[in-house]
């Protein structure tokens, strides 16, 4: 499986956070999965709730359209776009090699 896949209502992103970052974006590939860095510590769910926030706005969705899937608790997460307006570059080259 790839790190980013298209799904029927629009993308599923395989994920590596490394939460602390000193500014927020995505790094590219890292093994199977995109990292993203965020600048938010991995503290009673304030990374999740940033990470959500970040992908909302780079995709311009909603906050509500934007899913973690798996991986709560863990820096590898799977992660649900639904409808994405926008795709991110680093992502969108992604998707082409698939």
């Amino acid at each position: 499986m790839s790190a980013v896949s298209p799904c029927a209502d629009g993308l599923v992103l395989r994920l590596y956070i490394q939460p602390k970052a000193s500014r927020d974006s995505i790094v590219g590939l890292h093994g199977d999965e995109l990292k993203v860095a965020i600048t938010a510590p991995p503290v009673d769910g304030q990374a999740n709730a940033h990470l959500t926030k970040y992908l909302a706005k780079q995709f311009r969705v909603a906050k509500s359209q934007v899913i973690i899937e798996k991986g709560e608790l863990g820096r590898h997460k799977k992660v649900k776009i639904l409808n994405p307006q926008s795709i991110p570059t680093e992502v969108a080259a992604l998707k082409e090699q698939d």
